[in-house]
């Protein structure tokens, strides 16, 4: 993804603030009742995939797609049970590390409209309308 004046990766400050991002969002996940069973054990290498992928996404280094191929984010999700308020979930942890590691606009509104279009596309399991 690219700004006026070049990549969004560059522009929040490169590897550093995506590390911190997810390791945040992880920290949020690990102690959430809802979504922390939707998680394997050892959460370190979903946060170094999460990682490679929005590094990569947002203009960095493409070394997720050297290791994995294409993204392919449905068919990953695919196994594992997500709602919509699993996914409600997700994205509220997401867009609160956004903001607490301090991204300033206009790369904060543009990370959090990337999430806000992309959580609902992962619901893989839907409730009967009441």
């Amino acid at each position: 993804m690219q700004t006026e004046s070049g990549s969004l990766y560059d522009a929040i400050g490169g590897e550093p603030t995506f590390h911190r991002l997810v390791d945040l969002f992880y920290a949020k996940v690990e102690a959430d009742p809802l979504l922390r069973p939707l998680f394997p054990a050892d959460l370190a290498p979903g946060k170094l995939w999460q990682r490679l992928f929005l590094m990569q996404y947002f203009g960095g280094p493409a070394a997720y797609a050297d290791q994995r191929g294409h993204p392919r984010l449905r068919m990953r999700h695919a196994p594992y049970r997500i709602d919509q308020a699993a996914a409600d979930a997700w994205l509220g942890h997401m867009l609160a590390a956004i903001d607490e590691i301090g991204i300033a606009e206009p790369a904060r509104g543009e990370l959090r409209a990337y999430f806000e279009r992309g959580a609902p596309f992962m619901v893989n399991v839907w409730q009967p309308s009441e």
